[in-house]
């Protein structure tokens, strides 16, 4: 049975969505990154808690406003920050001599 080609039009959408959000993503761990190691280098902490709290408020209204429940984003975003904090606990234990 032959695909839908209905179903193949979407389906290519979907796919080309994602490549895109994992360029964007590994665009964004490579800025991170660098945030990293700036952040080693001038001994400050590896998370803001206070910039992370209003990233998230920031999205989740982005969110709302794109039809993407909130709830949803917020998860995704706090997934990020969480690998990123990670990063940049790596990057300050590398930069004092410690084996991450």
């Amino acid at each position: 049975m032959s695909e839908d080609p209905v179903l193949a039009g979407y389906r290519q959408s979907i796919d080309n969505i994602d490549a895109a959000m994992i360029h964007i993503l590994a665009e964004r761990f490579r800025i991170t990154q660098a945030v990293g190691a700036y952040k080693a280098a001038h001994q400050l902490p590896a998370s803001d808690p206070g910039r992370e709290e209003r990233q998230i408020a920031r999205l989740r209204a982005l969110a709302v406003d794109a039809k993407l429940d909130p709830e949803f984003s917020e998860k995704f975003l706090r997934f990020i920050i969480q690998e990123v904090i990670r990063h940049h606990e790596q990057a300050a234990e590398a930069g004092t001599g410690a084996k991450a």
